[in-house]
């Protein structure tokens, strides 16, 4: 339990919701709540619109298309059919790493737009995509395929990409991938995954099922849902290379289409982000009978569940050499645990990122001996819950879909140590001189996943909440008189 009962977590929302409307406090009082280790994901309500008005930190189904899914793929060229801005702000953001040369083999860090103007909108933007196609192949001959990766207008207007996209194939005979993703649809990015996740099985994954080239192993496994931020994924992959396994496959993080196309000869799919990427495990699961499993790479208690899990799944060889790759770090994790636990020990953390990390991170932060007083999700659903809740405390604060206002407040009254968010939420609490780190992007750092990135995680922690910076900054809380404060403020700049 954390320092602060169910009665007073209960009693904060409550004062918290006093300010909404009677229909809006009804409605986001389904989303906030205490955590029961003994309850499940129906504790609180997720997957649902958000309140009109209320200031969310969702993104939109095209950003979890492109953005997260398709993005990171390395030698496809995605193209963001509609104005320039998606485009741009879904490029590169995310530190999605990749090797290759930029524009030659490897486009992903690239912005490659229709640019929609109003003619687009009155005409049709049909004929300016085909267009496009055609001068990609021009400029990028070494591509290896195309996304269509539609926005917000190309819904509205009735653009038939489907066709464009057959036509093209038609043309060059590289894969092009429509990908129905206007931001509107769907109440989060959830949703994106989605169909990002349909538009893989309809147009990719079965392209090379009737081929026998590709000489598979009984050790093969594929990666799935990890998109190499900060170059996590090569740091899992080291490790499942040190047990003994072939990774065949990667992605998004810097993959290849080759790779999704070899996924099915994989004898076990490793998820990382479920919520992104179970409805392709799923698919596999129920054509090829490839089973799959979660697997969780933060902080070394996690990193050896998984790695005894996944070795589960193969012959003792593959067991033992689990057991042999988690003793080698022993020294390594032990040192940083040493090192950084001293500084980090008792400090409260409060999280809120997209569908996957609160959960994942938890056992991380435990394991520097820093205690989670809040977790929640942008875009979970019940079943993300379910697996949160037990990761809890008994009387932890729970939110699905917090409001601006709703998150600020929960700050100023459980005064976390630490607050780990996405980049919308990042200014605005450091302002209130609350230490912050970006955990939608590892705010610039990184690899955090393996024993090598626990030890950039926990010299992150560290640095974040023992900067002396934060000495210097009064959080508006504890201001006294805020007109003297300015009146002091003139003064000194008089």
């Amino acid at each position: 339990m954390t320092d602060r009962t169910i009665e007073e977590n209960q009693a904060l929302i409550q004062e918290v919701l006093e300010i909404y409307p009677d229909k809006a406090k009804k409605d986001r009082a389904k989303h906030l709540t205490t955590s029961d280790p003994q309850s499940d994901g129906k504790c609180v309500v997720s997957n649902r619109k958000s309140v009109p008005g209320a200031m969310t930190i969702r993104g939109c189904s095209y950003a979890g298309s492109k953005g997260v899914v398709f993005g990171p793929l390395k030698d496809l060229i995605h193209v963001s059919h509609g104005p320039v801005g998606c485009g741009m702000y879904s490029t590169g953001g995310r530190r999605n790493y990749l090797t290759g040369v930029s524009g030659v083999d490897s486009f992903s860090m690239i912005n490659f737009t229709s640019d929609f103007q109003e003619r687009d909108i009155v005409f049709g933007g049909d004929k300016k995509l085909t267009t496009i196609l055609e001068e990609i192949d021009t400029l990028f001959p070494l591509n290896k395929g195309t996304t269509i990766q539609s926005e917000c207008p190309v819904g509205l207007i009735g653009d038939d990409i489907e066709a464009v996209a057959k036509a093209n194939k038609k043309r060059n005979g590289k894969t092009c991938i429509p990908v129905r993703c206007e931001g509107f649809r769907g109440v989060s990015q959830s949703l994106g995954h989605h169909i990002a996740n349909d538009a893989i099985r309809d147009w990719v994954l079965g392209n090379r099922d009737d081929e026998n080239s590709f000489e598979a192993t009984d050790y093969d496994v594929a990666i799935i849902g990890d998109y190499n931020i900060g170059g996590d994924a090569w740091s899992s992959r080291i490790l499942l290379e040190q047990m003994g396994l072939r990774v065949i496959a990667q992605w998004s993080g810097d993959g290849s289409l080759a790779e999704i196309e070899n996924t099915p000869k994989s004898k076990l799919n490793l998820i990382h982000c479920y919520r992104s990427m179970n409805y392709i495990a799923r698919h596999m699961e129920e054509k090829y009978g490839i089973p799959w499993i979660e697997y969780n790479l933060f902080g070394p208690t996690k990193i050896a569940e998984s790695l005894r899990t996944i070795a589960s799944y193969f012959d003792e060889t593959i067991q033992q050499n689990a057991e042999k790759v988690i003793a080698s770090y022993q020294g390594e994790y032990q040192a940083v645990i040493d090192k950084y636990r001293p500084r980090l020990e008792g400090k409260k953390v409060m999280l809120y990122v997209g569908g996957l990390r609160s959960r994942h991170i938890i056992g991380a932060y435990e394991d520097l001996g820093m205690e989670i007083v809040g977790a929640g999700y942008e875009f979970a659903h019940a079943d993300d819950y379910d697996r949160t809740v037990g990761e809890l405390k008994e009387a932890t604060l729970l939110y699905d879909d917090i409001t601006g206002y709703e998150f600020e407040e929960f700050v100023k009254a459980v005064k976390p140590d630490l607050i780990g968010s996405g980049i919308k939420e990042k200014y605005i609490f450091q302002k209130m001189g609350i230490p912050f780190r970006q955990m939608h992007s590892w705010d610039y750092s990184g690899p955090y996943h393996g024993y090598d990135g626990f030890a950039v995680f926990a010299r992150d922690m560290d640095m974040t909440i023992n900067n002396p910076c934060w000495s210097l900054t009064t959080p508006p809380w504890l201001k006294v008189d805020n007109q003297t404060d300015a009146v002091v403020a003139e003064e000194k700049v008089a």
